[in-house]
């Protein structure tokens, strides 16, 4: 019984995790595009369709201690990971730069900001999607 309730302990942490994470990426898009003012690219508009549901799944999820959540949440979050690979080397890398032009608005090679000469927006989201994707191998993995 104890160690039942050990595990059903550490899942939910996983889960309190994994949300709270999709919560901090959600808000600071939105922080970033409607208080500071910052146009959203196309492929920011991408990484934003795959973070966005997760809030909603995962506190869904949370909510009902859904161990069987990495079925849908891993799809989202490693697919919202590569884009935000692409995007930043877009920004990073000159090779990457123009391979798909953007037809309006913000060019996706634009860099907002630029902490300590390496983090950017999509490197942000590249590290929020990589800590779900890995909260949700570890929550698939200890209840196999």
């Amino acid at each position: 019984m104890e160690n039942g309730r050990k595990q059903s302990s550490q899942n939910a942490i996983l889960l309190y995790g994994a949300w709270f994470l999709a919560l901090i990426a959600t808000l600071g898009s939105l922080y970033f595009s409607e208080i500071r003012g910052f146009v959203p690219c196309e492929l920011c508009w991408y990484q934003r369709i795959a973070v966005y549901p997760l809030i909603l799944i995962l506190g869904i999820a949370t909510f009902r201690n859904d161990i069987k959540v990495f079925i849908y949440v891993l799809p989202l979050s490693l697919l919202g990971g590569i884009i935000s690979i692409l995007h930043y080397l877009e920004q990073k890398v000159p090779g990457f730069a123009g391979i798909k032009p953007c037809v309006s608005g913000i060019p996706c090679s634009s860099e907002y900001i630029n902490w300590i000469g390496f983090v950017t927006i999509p490197f942000l989201a590249f590290i929020a999607f990589a800590l779900i994707s890995i909260l949700m191998i570890v929550l698939m993995v200890k209840n196999k």
